[in-house]
Parts: structure tokens; sequence; C-alpha cells
């Protein structure tokens, strides 16, 4: 018997044992969910816009398997997703499982929006309260309700997922979930689903990476569904895109929408009744069990997603790859695409301007350094900043020696005091160092250095692999402040800004062969257990110092908090940085 023919019998089996409810879920969760004020800018009754309605249906379909969302921020996809929770547990009790990244994100919306949506909501009010007869078996993650149970878990521990089957998946943010030893933790969470028949798995996340995304993936498996609306002149349906939303050169205030079909320019006061007569079109409607959805925030009636806010926020981000990243994700629901797999050290050399450490250019207003430790010595490069956020590389410098003598880290001490002179007139120190501690044999010389310095932000770094944050402060204590720096995050930004602009400059007296270190990586998609990670290889017989020095440098700067307008003036009258501004005291005579 074929896969289809199997799926045609289960499906007219789950026909004839459920047929289709009496109400759509959509109306059930207009009829019941209320928003706290403390959870939604409109508290009161849910009011679902048109292109949620089909999404919360297809959820609440026996006859659908699978839902996958592909969505942007502004939706409200969070409230959907709880109502569609909440349907389950009030009318088709199971077990349920949620799956988010992380533990925090699981705290956060346990406590932010389960609970006070359920409290705030006269028919749920008790459904999942920690007290009562099973009180003592209900935890924050873990709730029991009659006829079912609720478990939100974190992606990140697969020992989460071993112990649960359940009928019901829920997950969220899946373009934030990494693979882990055991592979991908969604396909971990989808085979605790196996032994029911009427299993209900729903996927939603706003893309990342397009060679990378779970979600894509899972939505090019599905029908399909895109949002199509109706324009004014014409009638014709199409889908708002990016490419359809223009305005006069300088005057984002006036984006408006131009019809692919008849070319009619359509005002956003339009966007109101197009949405409302909007609908879903299946580009594959052969898959009849997965439904998929598409949507961009192009359509979002929110305020602050307005074609105008829209367009103003894409000029401010075209020229920064790390904020049109952002802008073609959260916006748009479409997956970032690198600029190309490997850099050309050739061309980064060309780009070499006349600036250096000695002086420093006017514009840089903060220096940061990042070290990395050979065996035989130590490297360093250091980066200018501007209030703009262009990363300046002034200048590289060697230390060449044992990292166990004293003589070395004398040196380095010597070069990180050091206070360059600056274009405006006075001097500028360091503000920031990550000096990188990840090997083995020199990691305890690294500690014994940077720990005293802690307070002048003279920090140790271990590189850590992963979806990351670019630094943060590791929770094992060695005796002093150890930071984790995300390294594939950094080296994908960094790498991005070098190649789609030019926000990244180097400074004339940097060799070639720096360039060619900096440009000794290259992005992979590489696949384990059939699902695909992107990581970053070294291309063979390339050194990489200049790119961990870099990368050490950019983790740096995320430690520096710095008054723009108050430094330059420092800089002008030769201050000190960080100086503290002595305040006149006025004594009162009233108690003499």
């Amino acid at each position: 018997m074929t896969t289809d023919t199997l799926a045609n019998v289960r499906k007219s089996a789950l026909a004839a044992l459920m047929p289709p409810p009496k109400r759509r879920l959509s109306d059930w969760i207009e009829e019941t969910i209320m928003l706290p004020d403390d959870v939604s800018a409109l508290p009161g009754s849910v009011r679902l816009w048109p292109f949620q309605r089909d999404i919360a249906d297809a959820i609440g379909d026996p006859l659908i398997e699978r839902v996958t969302l592909v969505k942007p921020v502004r939706v409200g996809f969070t409230t959907l997703l709880t109502g569609a929770l909440a349907g389950y547990i009030a009318n088709d009790p199971s077990p349920i499982l949620c799956l988010l990244p992380t533990e925090a994100d699981c705290r956060d919306y346990m406590v932010s929006d389960i609970e006070p949506i359920f409290n705030a909501s006269p028919d749920l009010t008790g459904l999942l309260a920690r007290g009562g007869s099973d009180g003592e078996r209900n935890t924050l993650m873990a709730r029991r309700f009659p006829g079912g149970s609720l478990k939100v878990v974190a992606a990140k521990a697969p020992r989460n997922l071993r112990r649960h089957n359940v009928r019901v998946l829920l997950c969220d943010e899946v373009d934030g979930m990494e693979n882990g030893a055991e592979g991908s933790p969604i396909l971990l969470a989808e085979r605790r689903t196996l032994s029911f028949a009427d299993r209900k798995i729903v996927i939603g996340s706003t893309p990342v990476y397009a060679n990378t995304s779970h979600v894509l993936r899972s939505y090019e498996q599905s029908d399909k569904r895109v949002f199509e609306v109706p324009c004014p002149e014409c009638g014709e349906f199409h889908e708002i895109q990016w490419k359809d939303i223009q305005w006069p050169e300088g005057e984002p205030e006036r984006a408006a929408y131009h019809c692919p079909s008849c070319g009619c320019e359509i005002e956003e006061r339009w966007k109101p009744q197009m949405v409302s007569d909007g609908r879903w079109r299946a580009t594959q409607p052969e898959v009849t069990d997965h439904a998929g959805f598409r949507l961009n925030a192009l359509v979002s009636l929110l305020a602050n997603a307005s074609w105008a806010k829209l367009a103003k926020e894409f000029l401010t981000a075209k020229d920064d790859p790390a904020l049109l990243q952002v802008f073609t994700n959260t916006i748009l629901a479409e997956g970032w695409n690198e600029a190309g797999e490997e850099l050309d050290e050739n061309d980064l050399y060309s780009r070499r301007e006349a600036f250096g450490l000695e002086p420093v250019p006017q514009e840089a207003l903060a220096l940061t350094a990042g070290v990395d430790v050979q065996r035989d010595r130590l490297e360093i490069s250091f980066l200018g900043w501007t209030e703009a956020g262009e990363c300046l590389v002034l200048g590289h410098r060697v230390i060449w020696g044992s990292p166990h003598d004293e003589e070395t880290w004398a040196e380095l001490e010597s070069l990180l005091s050091t206070r360059w002179p600056h274009a405006l007139g006075g001097r500028m120190g360091l503000d920031a160092a990550v000096v990188d501690s990840g090997d083995g044999e020199t990691m305890e010389r690294v500690y014994a250095f940077c720990f005293p310095r802690y307070r002048r932000k003279i920090v140790a770094g271990k590189g850590v692999a992963g979806n990351r944050q670019w630094i943060e402060r590791s929770k094992t204590k060695r005796g002093g402040n150890l930071f984790l720096v995300g390294v594939d995050g950094l080296k994908a930004h960094i790498v991005a800004r070098l190649a789609r602009g030019r926000t990244i400059r180097f400074a004339n007296d940097l060799p070639p062969v720096w360039f060619e270190q900096l440009a000794s990586e290259r992005l992979v998609v590489r696949y384990s257990r059939g699902q695909p990670s992107r990581r970053f290889e070294r291309i063979p017989g390339r050194a990489a110092e200049a790119l961990d020095c870099v990368v050490y440098g950019f983790a740096a700067r995320q430690l520096v908090n710095v008054n723009w307008l108050q430094r330059a003036d420092d800089l002008r009258h030769d201050l000190p940085q960080g100086r503290q501004e002595v305040q006149r005291v006025v004594r009162s005579k009233w108690l003499q």
C-alpha cells in the first residue's frame, strides 16, 4: 500500500470518527478569549483579523494533521497560538506539548501570556490553576487538567522531549532552535506524537536563514497558501509584496501600494478594506493534510506597521546588513541569504584608507581591541567605532613571546594602557578588550592577566559555536569573570557587513597577510542526521588570527556604552575617559 493510499485511508477514518466541529475555532476564540491590559494594547475580547481566521480554523480542523506558519512580527501569532491552545484544553482535552527555543522563552510565555489570558477569560478561569486536587503535581511549566495535560518545554535540552507522549504539539520560533547531539529538536518532538492517529502538529516561526530555515522547509511541504487582497481599482487579487510598495525619492511618508495588474497607486487608507476582502490561496492544492501559511507585515493593521513606517524602517536598515536582515526576517518574513560564501582578500585590501592609530580619526569615538593568543605570540587588532555604528580597523600589533612568560603580558599591558593621539586634539584610551582564552594550554595565564583588570573591561573570552549571544558572562565561576563569545553569529555579522557594504573600513598600514587571514573562513551548510546547519570552516592553508582578533574586538564593543557628545567634548579638551563630573555643592544656611 502506498503512502498516499495510507494517507487517504487515515483521512477517511478520521472523517468518519470525527465529524467537523459545530463551531469553528476562530469563532470560539472570539467568543471566549479575553486579553488583559498587561498582555495587549487592545484589551478585551479578541477580534481576529481576517487573515488570522483561516489559520485558527486550520489548527482546529481534525482532518488537517499539520499547520505551518511563516510569520513576521506584528500579526498577533502568539495570541492566536494561545487561543488555539485554550481551544484544545477547553473543548478537546488531550496531552499537549508546547516547544520553545529556551527555558527563558518557556517561562516568559507561561507567565506573560498563558496565565494572564486564562485568568482574564471567565470560561477558562481555573483550568490551569496550580492548586486544586492535582496541585501537588502542577508546576509552572507542567499543568494537569481534566482529560489532559500541558507541558511547556525548551528545545535546548533533548531530555525534556523523551518522557512525553502527546497528541497536540505546538512549536513556536522553530528557527531559533538548534540541532543538538540527538538531531533536530523539532523532529524529536514530532516523534512523541506517533502513537496518536489524530495528532496535531503546529509549527510557526519568523524565518532566519534561507538555507537552513526549519519553518521554510516545512512550508515547502505544505499546500503553500499565500494571502491575497483585491485591488480597489481593478479587483485583481495579489499578495502584497515589498517590491510593490513605492514612494517618491526622499518621501517615505508617502509610501503606497502599486497594483501589479493595473499599476494604480493605492493609499494606506484602503488597506483595512483590502485585508477584510482578502483570501488565502493554496499554491500546492494537491497537499490536503498539511496547511501552510506565509504572511508578511505589509497586511498588518497595526499603526506601527503602516506602509509609511515600514518604508522609514527600510531606509534606516538598507545600508546596514545586520539591520537589513532584521527587516527581511521580521517584516517581510523571508529567509536571509548571505552575500556569498567566501570573501575576496584582494578586494578587502583595496579598500584601505589613509587613517590609523596615530592619530585616531575624528569620527572614531570609542576604541576596542581583540587579542588572539598563540603559542609564540599575542596578536592584537584595534577597532574604532563611530556614533553611526561604523567600524574602523585602526591597526594591528604582534607581541612576540611565549604566553607563559611574564614579559609577554607586561608588553600587552603597556600596549592596552596606551592613550593614542586623537584628531580632535586629545588622547584616547581603550574602552574594552576581549582576550582569547580558548586554548587549554594558555587559559590560566589569560585568566591571571584578565581577571584583575575586569573593571577596565579587559576580559577573558571563550568562543562558543551555535546560535548564541555575541557576548555573555559565563555562569561557571573560575575565580573571576569569564565571557562566552558567540563566534558564529559574530562571524556571520562581520562577513555580511564586509560583503554588502563598507561599514567596516581599514587603515592603510594593515599588511596583505592580515586581509588574507580576515578572509580565512567561509560559510557552509552541513547536514547532520538529515538536518542542515550553518557553520564557518577554515579555508585550507590559511591562518585566521586577524579574523579572530576582529571577532573579539566586535564582542568587546558590546561591553561599551558611550556618551558620544561627552566623549567628543572630552577629546577636544584632552580630558580622561570616564571622568566623573565634579558637582558644585550648595550648602544651605537654614539649619544653622
